[in-house]
């Protein structure tokens, strides 16, 4: 029996099978932190990352890992003596200029963490609404406005919800009030207590946290997603006790020119004089273009309503067909829920009620339904009307503005009235190599279009962004080289694209283009973009693990007990020592070496 719990794989799928059965109270989970292979892949998860090698309020990073060191750890958690280090607080920037604070763990405690986020989404991921997407497998922000375009087909009215300072006002007693619903374990409980409970160091100064989630950690995602899924289930009731009708009753102006264009219909099949029945025919015509002017439902059936919502982390989105008065009443039984029950604000200024013709802001995307008597020829040569009532996504101009400003690849010129964007050489890059300059111009294009790329004007407003871009980068080796646009355009152009040949670390001779792939715009469909995979629970040949369990020092080949080294990344790395020479060699950033070897790495660093 141990050996089969000992296997990651059996006990987390285990857990999913049970969190199907209705009511199920799950207990004796504290028991797999016991288990060394979850805590080996939950290394193995995230190692990659660079924030690793930052450390926490402890000092210590993931650099000189080792089995002792999970072993040591899991021995504590054995005998409850494992306390969760405050967090390191720092900020950040915001899109709006003020600071986001931003904790950062113990590398410890993200192992921790990590195995615990394991056993809670194994637990509750089945268990969640599909209007939930932040932060869940095969799951994302595209995925969140997918839903959107497919769902809100015909809304009248956005509610855009705006939950004031979530994070930082999850009430802790709520919190485990709602994890105890679905988890019978007093251990378990109180380790995530203690993680609520840890505080966090600013200016050397100790804080206590009262309430929230620690920002930065790794199972803070899952506790909010877990939050609010109650909220999300709410929405979900409300909206079946909110739908009303199976139809939206006909127009009354379109069924009467229905009526008459059938009666015209008819008088045309019993008529035979070629005259009249051509003025029959020209009629019915224009009755037909006369009824594409109108909406065949009638907007004004208070028989029919529809309440669709979509939640991504703390935003959410509901789309209306209903009353202005009806999105009122929906707003305020909202709020009455958020401080009732969850003991959280609905901001009053920025929970928006905007009409769906207006443009609603979502995930950085403008979101409107579309009102448009545009027409299509069908396959039989019929004109039918198009787009009336769809979804439509947009990427603001601004957002290019802004980001192309932020970046100081682009000046605003004022020309007869008229604003001009002029791309700008960035002079903080000319000290970087050529290739290097092209790769990180390829990275920001890349990024804003991989993210936009689902916009329905992604096509005009990524070509302006990606022009700007490519005329900056330009201008930049053209600064760099003290020579012209012209001339640096001369001498990289190979046929229609922009390369750098360089030599790599091997002596082998390589290419970057300049992102020249175009800006069409994509589907969900096309591309497996998520915030997260599932989780996968077997260790890939030559894991770190199983390269640490080998016991031979990867740098003198002894056969001793070992530590992993590791580097925040290789691009950076020197070939100065045997060790970074070795690393670079094999592309990787970790090494499995010997205490004595690493005594000798660590006083290079």
């Amino acid at each position: 029996m141990r050996d089969i719990m000992r296997n990651p794989k059996q006990v987390l799928n285990n857990l999913c099978e049970h969190s199907k059965v209705s009511g199920y109270r799950f207990e004796r989970l504290y028991r797999n932190l016991f288990n060394e292979q979850m805590f080996y892949v939950a290394y193995q998860r995230i190692y990659t990352k660079q924030g690793n090698m930052t450390p926490g309020t402890d000092g210590k990073t993931i650099d000189q890992m080792s089995i002792q060191r999970i072993e040591s750890l899991i021995a504590s958690l054995k005998n409850e003596t494992y306390q969760p280090n405050p967090a390191k607080r720092v900020y950040i920037p915001k899109k709006n200029g003020k600071m986001r604070p931003l904790g950062i763990p113990s590398f410890e405690d993200k192992l921790v963490q990590e195995v615990v986020r394991m056993i809670l989404e194994a637990i509750y991921e089945g268990y969640f609404e599909y209007t939930s997407h932040g932060f869940r497998p095969f799951k994302s922000c595209h995925t969140a406005l997918s839903s959107i375009q497919k769902r809100f087909v015909g809304a009248k009215w956005f509610i855009e919800g705006d939950i004031k300072g979530f994070f930082d006002n999850i009430d802790h007693s709520v919190l485990i009030s709602i994890l105890e619903e679905r988890i019978n374990d007093v251990r378990f409980i109180r380790l995530i207590r203690k993680f609520l409970k840890a505080g966090y160091v600013e200016h050397w100064q100790f804080n206590h946290t009262y309430s929230g989630t620690p920002q930065g950690g790794i199972i803070s995602p899952i506790l909010a997603n877990i939050y609010l899924d109650k909220f999300d289930k709410f929405m979900n009731e409300y909206a079946k006790r909110f739908d009303k009708g199976n139809k939206r009753r006909v127009n009354p102006a379109y069924n009467r020119i229905c009526n008459k264009r059938n009666s015209l219909k008819r008088k045309l099949n019993a008529e035979i004089d070629v005259e009249k029945r051509k003025i029959l025919i020209s009629q019915i015509r224009n009755m037909r273009t006369e009824m594409q002017q109108l909406p065949y439902g009638n907007d004004m059936d208070e028989q029919y309503r529809r309440l669709k919502y979509v939640r991504y982390a703390d935003d959410f989105l509901i789309g209306v067909i209903g009353s202005k008065a009806d999105c009122e009443a929906i707003k305020a039984d909202l709020k009455k829920y958020m401080q009732e029950q969850l003991k959280l604000e609905l901001s009053e200024e920025k929970t928006l009620i905007t009409n769906a013709q207006d443009k609603a802001k979502f995930l950085g995307y403008e979101i409107y339904v579309q009102r448009s008597e545009s027409k299509v020829k069908n396959s039989l040569g019929r004109t039918n009307r198009m787009f009336n009532g769809n979804v439509r996504l947009h990427v603001p101009t601004e957002i290019a503005r802004e980001k192309l400003l932020a970046m100081n690849a682009m000046a605003i010129k004022q020309v007869n009235g008229k604003e001009i964007w002029w791309a700008e050489s960035r002079g903080f890059l000319t000290s970087m190599k050529e290739e290097d300059i092209i790769a990180r111009y390829n990275l920001e294009i890349r990024g804003f279009y991989n993210y936009y790329s689902i916009a329905n004007n992604i096509s005009a407003v990524g070509g302006t962004f990606g022009g700007i871009m490519k005329r900056s980068c330009i201008k930049t080796l053209a600064h760099k080289h003290n020579s012209t646009m012209r001339k640096e355009w001369k001498r990289y152009r190979e046929g229609q694209d922009f390369v750098v040949r360089y030599m790599d670390n091997k002596g082998q001779e390589k290419c970057r283009v300049l992102y020249n792939e175009g800006f069409r715009r994509k589907t969900v469909n096309d591309f497996a973009e998520c915030d997260h995979m599932p989780n996968t629970y077997f260790l890939p040949q030559a894991s770190l693990v199983e390269r640490l369990n080998n016991g031979v020092c990867e740098l003198c080949g002894n056969k001793v007990p070992l530590i992993m080294h590791h580097v925040r990344t290789l691009c950076k790395l020197k070939a100065d020592t045997e060790w970074n020479r070795l690393m670079l060699k094999r592309g990787r950033k970790t090494l499995a070496v010997c205490e004595k070897c690493n005594t000798l790495i660590q006083s290079y660093v």
